[in-house]
């Protein structure tokens, strides 16, 4: 009995450690956190949603401003030579008919963008939520199946100690055990880091304080697909506020072209003047038109046009890229949710109950001598492996879908 009783003394300082342990994990998790309310949270509080509505507001307060006349000049003036007169009057810029509405046409294109950066920041914002919401959910599931575990190292602790007083089983069976629990007591050390770590991102997010309490996550429930990639791709085309923006600035860049060539008509100034002789007692008056002739029409308003060009076949060559890059990453998440489903369906409906009818069968052969305490533990840590997995993979497909939706804008 000597020989076993450092073991059992370390055992019983394990079972007290991660009994702490894990009461730490789990304190306070009888709140629950919804991820439609943390959304709707995110969506009013997040700064960088806020920021991009705030410049969405400006831009459109840039359209009536472009589409006002400049504003008009008076002019004061008095002359003393062989007589004294008084001069007043008052002068107004009139741009060549069709430049204001130009500039306010590209102006508005410039406010659809910015409309369409606020959309795609708020789907950013919430993909990265969920993303990071389904993180934690992992993280939570994973510290549950890391405590079944733990309870039935214990157990077979307990057993093996028995078996082993009474000469039954090696030493090394208990010392395993207790090396099992104390690379479970790691990972849920390891486990809690990443919990605490998840918990302060969530907060940033919805623009809380980092220490700010947040509630176990609601469970999740597997959700397949719902649409094909080529449905997928079409709705790219048709929702998505990422491809919609790059949109807006190639139509931004065809008024601009449409404005530079307007360039070459002339602008002009009316202006009218009122004198006033005091000692005549006599008024007049003169009215004048000036045109701003584009004289240098040749490196000035021409090469304007080939900037406007050029500009606007940068974006477009932009807008193919960008939809380009979209489609690819369309694909990717389709084919990351598929593996994810597959492979969910496999761990549920073959794979676990398989590890569980093996565990089960492995505990009752080794209660009586039948199997070795490696095959149990084996046993017993490839149910805990395939449940990780299958957490992991329901996780995975989540992420899939939230990546997608942040894309085209829809649920897939």
């Amino acid at each position: 009995m000597r020989g076993i009783k450092s073991p059992a003394i370390y055992s019983q300082i394990v079972f007290f450690l991660s009994t702490f342990l894990c009461c730490s994990l789990v304190f306070g998790s009888e709140v629950f956190s919804r991820l439609d309310e943390l959304v709707q949270e995110a969506l009013a509080n997040n700064p960088d949603i806020r920021a991009s509505l705030q410049r969405w507001e400006s831009a459109r307060a840039v359209i009536p401003q472009v589409q006002t006349l400049p504003d008009p000049k008076v002019t004061m003036g008095y002359r003393d030579m062989a007589r004294q007169d008084v001069m007043y009057g008052l002068s107004q810029e009139i741009p060549f008919p069709g430049k204001l509405g130009l500039k306010g046409e590209i102006a508005a294109r410039r406010s659809d963008r910015i409309e369409q950066d606020y959309l795609a920041t708020q789907l950013t914002v919430v993909a990265r939520l969920k993303e990071v919401f389904y993180d934690l959910h992992f993280v939570h599931d994973s510290i549950r199946v890391l405590q079944q575990t733990m309870l039935l190292l214990q157990e077979f602790e307990k057993t093996a100690t028995a078996r082993y007083s009474v000469g039954q089983a090696a030493q090394q069976d208990v010392l395993r055990a207790s090396t099992e629990i104390s690379r479970l007591l790691a990972r849920l050390a390891t486990q809690e880091q990443r919990r605490q770590s998840l918990h302060a991102s969530i907060n940033r997010i919805l623009n809380r304080l980092p220490g700010d309490p947040l509630g176990t996550p609601e469970e999740i429930r597997f959700t397949p697909m719902r649409y094909s990639i080529a449905e997928l791709n079409d709705l790219l085309d048709q929702s998505s506020p990422l491809l919609h923006g790059q949109q807006r600035t190639v139509e931004q860049g065809n008024q601009a072209i449409a404005l530079a060539k307007r360039e070459y008509y002339p602008d002009f100034e009316l202006s009218g003047l009122g004198t006033r002789d005091p000692f005549m007692n006599m008024n007049g008056y003169q009215v004048m038109l000036n045109i701003k002739i584009p004289l240098y029409y040749a490196t000035k308003q021409r090469e304007g046009v080939n900037e406007a060009i050029a500009t606007r076949e940068a974006v477009f060559q932009d807008l193919h890229a960008l939809r380009q890059e979209l489609l690819a990453r369309i694909k990717d998440d389709m084919a990351q949710a598929e593996r994810a489903e597959l492979l969910i369906k496999l761990l549920r409906d073959a794979i676990i109950p398989q590890s569980r009818l093996t565990l089960a069968s492995a505990q009752a052969s080794y209660a009586v001598g039948r199997v070795d305490f490696l095959t149990l533990l084996n046993s017993l840590l490839t149910l805990q492996e395939n449940e990780l997995e299958f957490h992991s993979e329901m996780v995975e497909h989540k992420k899939a879908l939230a990546r997608l939706e942040g894309i085209i804008g829809v649920a897939p």
